[in-house]
C-alpha cells in the first residue's frame, strides 16, 4: 500500500510516465509471448493435416464441378479523328474557360 499511496503523492506528468512505460512494458511481453506461440504451432503443424483440416482436395473437386465461365469478347470500335472545322462547332456557345477545358481534353486524346 505504500507504493500505491506514493504514486498517489507523485505529480501527474510523472504517473502517466509511469502508467506508459508499464503499458509498453506489457504490451512488449505479449507480443513476445504470441510470436514464441507462433512459432511453437507453426512447428506442430505438418502440410498432410492442413490439407485435412482444411479438405483442400475435396475443394479443388468442388471447382472442377463448376461451369465454366465464357466471357464474350467486345470489340470496341474507334474513334473517328475530329476536324478542326468540328471543332470550332463544339466551341460556338461556349464560355471562355469551357473552351479551355475543351482544348486540354483534345490535346490529352493526341
Amino acid at each position: 500500500m505504500d507504493i500505491l499511496r506514493r504514486l498517489q503523492n507523485l505529480p501527474e506528468p510523472k504517473r502517466k510516465k509511469i502508467l506508459w512505460i508499464t503499458v509498453i512494458i506489457i504490451g512488449i511481453l505479449l507480443f513476445i509471448f504470441y510470436i514464441k506461440n507462433s512459432q511453437q504451432r507453426l512447428r506442430n503443424l505438418r502440410g498432410e493435416e492442413i490439407k485435412e483440416q482444411f479438405r483442400i482436395p475435396e475443394f479443388q473437386e468442388g471447382l472442377k464441378g463448376l461451369p465454366e465461365i465464357n466471357m464474350p469478347e467486345i470489340e470496341i470500335p474507334e474513334i473517328p479523328e475530329i476536324s478542326e472545322e468540328e471543332r470550332e462547332k463544339m466551341k460556338e456557345g461556349l464560355s471562355e474557360e469551357e473552351i479551355k477545358i475543351l482544348e486540354e481534353m483534345m490535346e490529352k486524346e493526341e
